[in-house]
């Protein structure tokens, strides 16, 4: 008789095997924070490619908070052997594009320009340095409405052309799943 196994372990469970669309092997992720990008930083890693975290939010406030999460996110990703961009700390930027925004709700057109924001100067710095593809960790959160961050995201690459937005449902389709 086959004994019944109650608990499994990390080794019983397999990461799907991911492929960059339209064939492309540069990837650059955005990455809102640690918690969020971990998993899919992991998930990245096990298609063995080096994917490099790009970190602009500019949303985040006081500095102090944004400090705590920035340092965070280095740690785990040199934990990980994963390259880290920081693309500065542009607050004024952000209060004057969310003028007049301020008591706006989760999920409405604040967030939607603030995803346009960060969206726009990944695709940029991804365009300035030879990647073909961005996605971002943003969708990963329950609290965001992934639907509003993919058309964000599709919406930023299309203003360099042959740049793809990545909209992978980080959500189901990264994690782990038990082997079969």
């Amino acid at each position: 008789m086959t004994p019944i196994k109650i608990f499994m372990t990390i080794a019983d469970f397999k990461r799907p095997k991911l492929e960059l669309p339209n064939g492309a092997n540069k990837l650059l992720l955005h990455s809102c924070c640690a918690p969020c990008s971990g998993e899919v930083m992991e998930a990245l890693q096990a298609r063995e490619s080096t994917t490099p975290s790009f970190f602009y939010n500019p949303n985040i406030h006081p500095q102090k908070e944004y400090l705590i999460r920035k340092d965070e996110n280095i740690r785990f990703a040199e934990q990980h052997g994963v390259p880290f961009i920081d693309a500065d700390y542009d607050t004024d930027n952000w209060f004057e594009r969310a003028k007049g925004m301020e008591w706006e709700p989760e999920r409405g057109i604040r967030c939607t320009m603030c995803f346009d924001m960060r969206f726009e100067r990944t695709a940029l710095y991804a365009a300035e340095n030879g990647f073909s593809v961005i996605s971002s960790s943003l969708g990963i959160s329950r609290w965001k409405n992934m639907q509003q961050v993919n058309e964000c995201g599709r919406r930023a690459v299309a203003h360099y052309p042959g740049m793809v937005y990545w909209d992978y449902n980080w959500r189901k389709q990264g994690r782990l799943v038990p082997y079969d």
